[in-house]
Formats: structure tokens, sequence, C-alpha cells
């Protein structure tokens, strides 16, 4: 019942359940995303996963579960394209788990038996997802008379099916779970560390080095100062191919935007309405009837706090007397209106208990009034609330003997906050909302401040018709004369418009900078050729949007004419890398120690110690693997040869090592070691088997 979410009942716990039921959504943080040509695929399936199809009527039913059991965690009855986009992917993440474990889980041999089960659920140790639904608050333990009931329930002839078909999936779920974790702890203990391993990786860690350096840093030849050439792109891109690999198709594209944001007419519009408004308002009869006939926002008129209405109305509001008319103001792209309806000082915040009937279950509505009313006498002849409660209560709170806590205003729906902040503590109440009949105890009432009863009347600030016209007319003309032959560069020149790009977008992809819903024009992306313009004109809120596709990159390594303006950098150095290192190679002939080398140069040799394998950074430069690798495997007192670093050319000499303390206990250092590993180990498991599975994914067909 309202934000609190209170009248969630057992059902609804299982179901919630059911649905967000996967081990492996859980071991999958980062989102997988593999893919392949899409538009020759099946038409109703929207992927395949080691040779499993997977139908499209089968994948958004999971969606649809997902997304509703992401709203009830939301606390929201829509989802918008962004919150839509993460629940397809995790829902395709999902299925490639369940089917590549399942794949496993087969071949290993391993299953969940009916005596198994049978422990999850009402065992010594149930499953915590059981103790979830059937566990008694007070105790954290299992209830298992409710447990028993509802499982008797569920024998009988008249069981709904629905019920009967979320306790399967329930049972499912957790046998899918269970299987699951014997699985992955099959791999953690899998693990083994050698001593030899413990012993080399204690001397990385302890074992220090010192050492004197010179450095030629690579800034100090500019940029501007190299110029690569082909042959140095080929040789770099030769030498770091394993680099490119693109792990998925992407498509990057270029975009127009044609405005057709509120103009000045437009908001001269709307306020002249807002202001015709407020005359009706005023001497309106039926204020609720008005607000649910006139605004934007359908707000329940309610007594309301500071901090609760929009700035703009509140300072004005809470000034005015009962009966004025506030506004309208304009704020946050709405026009406002306010009536204020009456005016008191009321508690900050109240302690409730309910019973919560409901009416479906009662007969209806005046069977569930009429109970209502009899358990009410029943408490003022004396019986326990809490009692009562919980026998006859239908939502969680009856665990807690109708407890609802302590809340302030806003958190529940109009008709209880009205009764309960307007009442007084020891009060008891019979209503009804829209979850159903309510007999609510007000336990306290803590605090005191002004509350203002108001009714509260918007108007968006939005486009007209002309204006939504207008900026289509314009798009559509572009749109035509780049389909008639003129080069859409050409044309974005001629017109001074702006071009913006949208670079390596996937096919899941769910948002484009400054664009709202952009699902259709990746779509088109995925579909098109290089060059192509949109064969629409694209409409996205209050932008009107003409595209053309600019590049594609292919699954796989990616070819080095894509790569070209990626890697110049990288390049540049290279360049800078090889004349620093013929110049140090000229300072180390002949050159008998550090100094000399530093003197040629006109550079410091700067010592360092206590510098370890593990931690690869070099004070002052920053991280230096190629270096301080060397360095470890060097002799002391022999001047090195030039090592080409990340961020300058270096020479050094290894002054010595410091060993460490000889390892005592080498068994706490394999255990060390091996904890570290299996904490990675399911996580890195699955994405051995992602991996070496072959996986089809057409969602953006459909997506």
């Amino acid at each position: 019942m309202g934000i609190m979410g209170f009248l969630r009942n057992k059902a609804g716990i299982i179901i919630v359940g059911v649905i967000g039921l996967s081990i492996v959504a859980f071991l999958l943080s980062d989102a997988i995303r593999l893919g392949s040509p899409f538009w020759n695929a099946n038409s109703n399936q929207v992927g395949e996963i080691a040779g499993q199809k997977i139908d499209i009527q089968e994948f958004n039913t999971k969606v649809e579960q997902n997304a509703n059991n992401f709203k009830q965690q939301m606390g929201s009855s829509n989802l918008n394209a962004q919150m839509m986009a993460y629940v397809v992917e995790n829902t395709w993440n999902q299925t490639i788990s369940e089917i590549l474990l399942d794949k496993e889980v087969s071949r290993l041999g391993l299953e969940v038996g009916k005596i198994e089960l049978n422990d999850m659920i009402s065992g010594k140790n149930p499953d915590p997802q059981v103790v979830q639904a059937f566990g008694d608050p007070k105790t954290g333990q299992i209830n298992l008379d409710q447990l028993n009931a509802f499982l008797t329930n569920l024998e009988k002839p008249d069981a709904a099916p629905a019920l009967r078909e979320q306790w399967g999936n329930f049972l499912v779920g957790l046998t899918q779970n269970r299987l699951s974790q014997k699985y992955f702890n099959l791999v953690k203990n899998s693990v083994y560390v050698t001593s030899l391993e413990a012993r080399e990786d204690y001397s990385q860690r302890n074992k220090l080095a010192n050492f004197t350096y010179v450095a030629l840093d690579y800034k100090s030849i500019a940029d501007n100062q190299v110029k690569a050439s082909d042959d140095d792109f080929e040789a770099y891109y030769k030498e770091n191919k394993f680099r490119f690999k693109n792990p998925q198709e992407t498509r990057s594209f270029d975009y127009i935007v044609f405005d057709a944001s509120p103009s000045k007419t437009d908001s001269a519009e709307i306020a002249a309405k807002i202001t015709k408004l407020a005359n009706d308002f005023r001497v309106s009869a039926n204020d609720s009837l008005f607000v649910s006939i006139n605004a934007d926002t359908k707000s329940p008129i309610a007594y309301v706090r500071t901090g609760q209405l929009d700035p703009s109305l509140e300072t004005l509001v809470f000034a005015a007397a009962k009966g004025a008319l506030v506004g309208p103001v304009f704020s946050n792209g709405a026009y406002r209106l306010a009536k204020v309806l009456d005016t008191r000082v009321g508690p900050d915040s109240v302690s409730a208990s309910h019973i919560l009937l409901n009416p479906a279950t009662e007969g209806g509505l005046d069977k569930a009034k009429a109970k209502a009313d009899s358990l009410k006498k029943l408490i003022q002849g004396g019986t326990s609330f809490a009692s009562l409660a919980a026998k006859f209560g239908t939502d969680g709170s009856k665990d807690k003997g109708g407890d609802l806590g302590t809340f302030g205003r806003g958190a529940m729906v109009a008709a209880f906050e009205e009764a309960v902040f307007n009442g007084q503590a020891g009060d008891l109440k019979v209503i009804t909302t829209q979850f159903g009949v309510h007999i609510i105890k007000i336990n306290a009432q803590k605090g005191s401040s002004k509350v203002v009863k108001v009714a509260v009347v918007d108007k968006a600030l939005a486009s007209g018709s002309k204006t939504q016209q207008a900026a289509y007319g314009k798009a559509s003309d572009f749109l035509s004369k780049s389909t008639e032959g003129e080069s859409f560069e050409s044309l974005v020149k001629k017109s001074g418009l702006k071009k913006q790009t949208a670079s390596d977008v996937l096919p899941t992809q769910g948002d484009v900078a400054g664009l709202e819903n952009p699902r259709e024009l990746v779509r088109w992306a995925y579909r098109a050729e290089v060059g192509d313009v949109s064969d629409q004109v694209f409409e996205m809120g209050d932008k009107f949007v003409v595209a053309k596709l600019s590049e594609v990159k292919e699954k796989g390594i990616l070819p080095l004419a894509q790569l070209k303006k990626q890697i110049e950098p990288l390049v540049i150095k290279d360049v800078k890398a090889k004349r620093l290192q013929e110049k140090l190679e000229q300072a180390l002939s002949g050159a008998s120690n550090i100094n000399q080398v530093a003197q040629k140069l006109g550079k410091p040799a700067t010592p360092i110690q206590n510098i370890v394998l593990a931690n690869p950074v070099l004070p002052g430069i920053g991280q230096e693997n190629m270096l301080i690798g060397a360095i470890f495997g060097s002799q002391p007192g022999k001047l090195s040869k030039v090592i080409k670093g990340e961020n300058a050319v270096f020479a050094y000499v290894l002054n010595g090592f410091v060993n460490p303390a000889p390892l005592v206990n080498t068994f706490k250092q394999k255990q060390q070691i091996a904890q570290f590993i299996q904490q990675r180990s399911s996580s890195d498991a699955f994405k051995a088997l992602k991996e070496s599975a072959d996986i089809k994914d057409n969602r953006v067909k459909f997506f």
C-alpha cells in the first residue's frame, strides 16, 4: 500500500523469487555481448546458444517477467527505454547462463533428487528463498505450519492453476540454483596451488630491488615533430594485432537533429490555457474531478508539508489563506496552479498498524466491510489487535501483528494517509483503498508542523502542431534531397547544420547521446549498408533525426584501415621510442657505467630503492612493467641494454636485491593464493564456457 509496499503478500514473494532466480545473474556483473549478422537469421528466433535456438515468444515471456520484477524493485509502473534495454540485456545473459550451465551439469551427471529437494524446502537447513517466503520474522526460522498450510491448499481440487504453476516454477528455480552451486563448488574445489607457486608469489611481493636508471621521456619530443608513415602504422599493427579483436559487430552513424522544442508561441499558448483554467479552478465545486480532468500530472489531493511541493509553489502556498488560488507559476518545464483547501497543524509522522482484508476472497466489498466492522468491535472489546492481524490479515504486515512502523507524509496512498494523520493516537478506523478494506489502529503521532491541503493543476510546456510540422518539414526536405543525389555531407555544410556521430553502437544499445529512445534508429543501422542514408525521418520526443551509416566494424580482428585514427597516438609514441632508442644506444656505446650514460645525455642518473615485482610502478613516472620485469631478471652491476617502456626508454644498472626472510608457513601462503583464485573461479569458469560456445544474437531484430 503506497511507497512502503506493505501490502505484498506471501504469494507475491514467491512470484518475485521465481522471476529473480538465477545464481549466474549475480556472477555476471559485466554484460555479455556477443553477436553476428542479424537480418539473415530465422524470423522468429532471437538467437542461438550452443546449438539451442531461442524462440522470440519464449524470450519475450522472460523479458516480461523480469520487467515486472524490475518495476517492483524500482517502485515504478513504467520503464524508460534505458531501463528496458537493461532488462533485455539481463534476460539475454540469464538465458545464456541457464543453457550453458545446464549443458555442463548434464555432461557431468549432476542431479538434485526428491529427497534433497524436500530437504531444501522443509528440512533442517531450508533454502534461503524458502525461508524468505515462509519464515517467521521474529525467529528467522521457517514457519512449518504456514508452509504446510500452503502446500495443503495447493493439493486441493479448487487450487488456483496460476498458483500451482508459480510453485512449480519456484521448485524448478530451487533445483537450478542447487545444481549451479554444485557445479561451481566443483570448480572451486579443483583449485590447487603448489609450494613452488606459493614461494614465487611470496618472493614477488617481498623481494626488493635497488637500481639506478636514466630515462628519455617520450614527452621530450612534441607530437607535431613526428610524422608516422604507412610502414610505421603497419609495423605497429602487426606487432599488436592481438589487441584489436572486436568481440561483437558495432556500427557507427552520423546524424542530424531537427529540434522541435517548444517555441515562444507554444509557451504563450500554454500560458493562456493555464490562465483560463485558473478562472475555472477558482470557482470549481469538485476539485478532485477538476484535477483529474485538467492536470497533466494526476496528483491526489492531500495534506503536504514543506519540501513536498515544487519550490516555485511551496512558499506561495504556505503563505496563502484557505480558499486562495496560487499561480500560475512556471518551473521545471510546466505551468502550475494550486488551490489551498485547508491549513492546519498536524503530526510529522505516525506509527500505525492495520489489518488488510481482500474483497475478492471475502465475497465482495460489502462482506469485507462487514467483516472489518466485526473485527473492529472485537478489538474495541479487548481482543488483541496483533492476534487478529496474524489470523485475518492478507499482506506481509500480518507477521508483525499488522505493525507498519513509523512513516511520514507521502509514504501511503491518500485515503490511508488522511485517516492516520487526521486522527488521534488510539483511534480505530475502517477505510477502503484500491488495495482492499483496512482496519487501522493509530499507535502514536510524533512531531508537529503546519500542513496544507492543496489541489495542483499543471500543464507541461510542449511543442504545438505547427512547431512539430515545421521541424518535421525541414527533416523531410533534407532526407528528400539526400536521396535525390545530393550528398549527406554537402547538405550538412550548405544548410549550416551540426552533424553528430554515434560511434561503435552495439545492436542492443538503448541510448545515444541527446536522443530519446533511439532503438528504431539503431535497428535501421543494423539493416543498412555503409553510405546508406536512413529510409525515414525518425521521431524521438521533440526531435526529428536523419542519419547516415558511416562505418561497420565486424566481429573479429579489425583491419588497420578502421583503426588508423584510433591508434595514431600510439604509433606516434612508437616512432618517438625508436628515435630515443637510437639516441640512448649511442650513449650506451663505450660507456662502462650508468653515470657515463647520464653524462652523455645530459640527464640525471636516478637511484631507486625498494621496488617489488608485484607492484611495477616507477616513482614519478608511472607503471613500467617491461622495465621492472627486466630488472628482476638482471645481474647486479651490469649495465643494461635499452628498454622500451610505457612512458620512456630506459637504461639501468641493478645495484642489488634485498631478499625477504625465508617463507616459514608455505601452507598459509598457498591457502591465501587459493582463496583469491577461488573468489574468481566461478566467473572465470563461466567466461570460459561462454568463449567456447557458439552464440548468435539476433535481438536487434526484435528490440
